[in-house]
């Protein structure tokens, strides 16, 4: 079972369910050509497509066009069910760095046929991930810059005031179908810009007070 970790700590979580939220930044639905949601697009990913810092991308023979997309990752430290959002963060125990890879290629034929595409995103080492800094040591998560490099250039740059759900609604959201349990980690969506990875590139996301990802691409 794989282990996720607060800094500066010993405390330590099994990682239970992995909840990615699609579609929160308006400039990323654009750049993609989708249509704004009107109500949050979830989706999942298991607990053994996450990969440490350090870590290799192993992107899947069957695709050719992976992207990286940059995100805000949430640890919950509490078990709740219908939560409110004025309390929504007190659920969270940590904040940190994570990529949300993507088979652009095999989930535009997936949604072409009007199939779930969830195995776009859940390939083993789909979701690189940091280790997590203290909730109490992130002033305000809904205004934190996140900036992505590959390759020492510039490919993301954005900061979660650009989130169309606050972190409270999206806890408060995906607590309504889902019951949230220590260890379950929710991805808060991406910003503009991304892109196509491949074999050799290096990547580096860094989200302000959060802390820092560096991965490569076998």
């Amino acid at each position: 079972m794989h282990q996720v970790n607060i800094k500066d700590s010993d405390k330590s979580f099994s990682v239970g369910k992995i909840i990615c939220l699609g579609r929160n930044y308006l400039d990323h639905i654009r750049e993609l050509g989708n249509q704004v949601p009107d109500r949050a697009v979830i989706f999942c990913k298991p607990a053994s497509s996450i990969i440490a810092d350090g870590g290799k991308i192993q992107i899947p023979d069957y695709s050719d066009d992976c992207h990286h997309e940059l995100e805000l990752a949430l640890l919950i430290g509490n078990t709740g069910k219908n939560i409110p959002e004025a309390d929504a963060l007190q659920y969270v125990a940590g904040y940190g760095v994570a990529l949300d890879l993507t088979l652009r290629d095999l989930q535009a034929e997936l949604k072409g046929k009007g199939l779930p595409w969830e195995i776009a995103k859940g390939f083993d080492t789909s979701c690189p991930l940091s280790a997590f800094t203290a909730a109490e040591q992130v002033k305000n998560p809904n205004n934190i810059r996140l900036m992505l490099k590959v390759n020492d250039e510039v490919r993301q740059d954005g900061s979660t005031a650009q989130m169309m759900r606050s972190i409270e609604q999206i806890i408060a959201e995906v607590s309504k179908y889902y019951r949230l349990e220590p260890g379950d980690i929710i991805l808060t969506g991406t910003p503009a810009g991304v892109s196509r990875i491949k074999s050799g590139d290096q990547l580096y996301g860094e989200i302000e007070q959060v802390g820092s990802l560096r991965v490569s691409v076998a």
